[in-house]
């Protein structure tokens, strides 16, 4: 089949480069994952070149079968139970003011991973106090008393993102449920109204502009105070395929549209990923901190 042509804004640069190698380095050397190379995210040479990584923790194996997800699908690995500390060590040797750890889904675990965030957090409190943190969980499958052991961590950001509008879960998400995610966004801020939530989905997947909206609408209405909106990329010939590209213009105006809704702060762009940028909170979260 002959590969599908991207246009021209969602050209990226090809990875490489003296901060990139030392980023690549530091994973290596501590054998940690990032959501980065694990989920084909065409910003690593732009966040590695910065510096910066997403954490990956629990393994590189899903329990899940999204559609859209570049990410390993299979039976993981037992939980390391020095993977807390070990990323709390790249955090201090990367220097990072800004920490943003990521899972897999763990749907054969009791508490779905839920231990291990926090552990997580806590090791990079400990050995990096000044690090602001912030969290990308799964659902938990619902799971209150798992979600609470992350807020009680104490994280400055819980983010969980929806992935895509209500009517594509069936197909695209199986295994999610789109009303349990809000359900979870609500909840992070009913345990801890300091705790800023954010939350991000993908385009392009056969959604319509009314149904991004109501998206938008349904994120604000449980609080959610950052957004991120991108284009879906597909993969490989086997993941889903793209129903549309969406232009620069498009996605600016949907930024309009968030913040004219009372969103804090919006990412909506081609190249968009839920952690892209992340250190961009950090004044937001000094606000939020002194209010």
């Amino acid at each position: 089949m002959r590969q599908r042509r991207h246009p021209e804004w969602l050209k990226v640069p090809i990875a490489g480069g003296v901060e990139y190698s030392r980023v690549r380095k530091v994973l290596r050397e501590k054998g940690l994952h990032t959501i980065c190379e694990e989920a084909k995210c065409p910003n690593i040479a732009e966040c590695f070149n910065r510096g910066t990584a997403t954490f990956l923790i629990l393994g590189d194996t899903c329990t899940r079968s999204c559609r859209y997800c570049a990410v390993k699908k299979g039976v993981p690995r037992p939980v390391n139970p020095l993977e807390p500390k070990e990323v709390a060590e790249a955090v201090e040797t990367l220097g990072l003011r800004y920490a943003v750890i990521t899972s897999v889904t763990r749907d054969d675990l009791v508490d779905g991973g839920a231990k291990q965030f926090h552990d997580t957090i806590l090791e990079i409190r400990s050995r990096n106090p000044s690090c602001l943190i912030e969290v990308l969980i799964p659902d938990f499958k619902g799971d209150v008393d798992a979600l609470k052991l992350v807020v009680d961590a104490k994280p400055d950001v819980i983010n969980h993102n929806i992935e895509v509008v209500k009517s594509l879960f069936p197909k695209m998400r199986p295994q999610g449920d789109y009303n349990r995610s809000l359900e979870l966004l609500k909840r992070v801020k009913d345990l801890d109204s300091k705790i800023i939530t954010k939350s991000g989905f993908m385009i392009g997947l056969g959604e319509t502009k009314e149904e991004i909206e109501e998206t938008m609408c349904d994120l604000r209405s449980r609080g959610v105070d950052v957004l991120t909106i991108g284009q879906y990329l597909q993969p490989s010939s086997s993941h889903a395929p793209i129903h549309k590209y969406y232009t620069p213009m498009e996605f600016q105006e949907f930024k309009r549209i968030a913040y004219n809704m009372g969103f804090l702060q919006v990412e909506s762009g081609p190249l968009v990923r839920s952690s892209y940028h992340a250190d961009d909170l950090l004044d937001l979260i000094k606000r939020v901190k002194n209010t």
